[in-house]
């Protein structure tokens, strides 16, 4: 007889209704965490089974969404171990902003219905750069800007520092519209008008809205053209990212499996 078949039915019963309730949320999550579907399944059916396994340990004191998250996240970076010449950091903000001078992302032209990308190549494009990240940046993102969870929130699931989950995040978020940005229609600019200085405290105090999920107070009459540009996307990578999060649901039965085998 195995492990799991001694629990009792009534714990069983219980953690159904939870795996029921929460399994749709936690497969969103794991298909921005994996490369591929496989491989989210794989996650879901893992953490499923650790949570089952642990089930009797989980006294409620936390939301149990949190506590899924917590063992997916975990079970990801362990899957994830940085390979041989993967970087183990994104770029500087100077690498991944665009430069003083040169082509930024026109602004005026996104709207246009003949040169606008449509919903779901843009939603591909972001789930391709976001699938590159490295684990480490990649499950922040995911956490924050899809499961839609506060920053200390994060941190708890991590097990780091709301400081460090904060850095991580920022810089996806720009790696992500940079990616965003390459496939936009562009159009040439010939320099700032304002101090590289007064645009890298814009974009602090961007980040920090995104953070809080506030408007942006700063009205763009008020922005460098560079900057309209760069928040534009960032906004269109954070939308991205909210339509990744209640784009895919769990394929038919699957849920249904991973709950019939805690039975086992």
């Amino acid at each position: 007889m195995s492990a799991t078949s001694l629990k009792p039915v009534k714990d069983l019963r219980s953690f159904e209704a939870m795996a029921e309730r929460l399994g749709a949320r936690l497969y969103k999550a794991a298909v921005s965490l994996c490369r591929n579907s496989d491989e989210a399944e794989d996650l879901v059916q893992d953490t499923l089974l650790q949570a089952f396994r642990k089930w009797d340990q989980f006294e409620g004191r936390s939301d149990p969404a949190t506590w899924l998250y917590t063992i997916a996240a975990r079970l990801c970076q362990r899957r994830h171990r940085r390979k041989a010449g993967e970087p183990s950091t994104l770029q500087s903000l100077d690498e991944l902003l665009p430069p003083a001078t040169g082509p930024i992302v026109d602004v005026s032209a996104i709207g246009d219905p003949h040169r606008a990308y449509s919903q779901n190549e843009i939603r591909n494009v972001a789930s391709a750069a976001i699938a590159e990240l490295p684990p480490t940046f990649r499950v922040p993102l995911v956490l924050v800007d899809i499961a839609e969870m506060s920053m200390s929130e994060a941190a708890n699931i991590l097990g780091v520092k709301e400081a460090t989950v904060k850095t991580r995040v920022h810089r996806a978020r720009l790696k992500l519209r940079q990616v965003l940005a390459s496939q936009l229609p562009s159009r040439s600019y010939p320099g700032c008008e304002h101090e590289r200085r007064v645009c890298l405290d814009l974009l602090r105090a961007k980040q920090e809205s995104l953070d809080r999920r506030v408007s942006f107070s700063m009205s763009n009459h008020a922005l460098c053209d560079r900057c309209a540009s760069v928040f534009m996307t960032m906004d269109l990578g954070l939308e991205v990212c909210r339509l990744l999060g209640g784009a895919v649901e769990p394929p038919p039965g699957l849920l249904q499996q991973i709950i019939a085998r805690c039975g086992r």
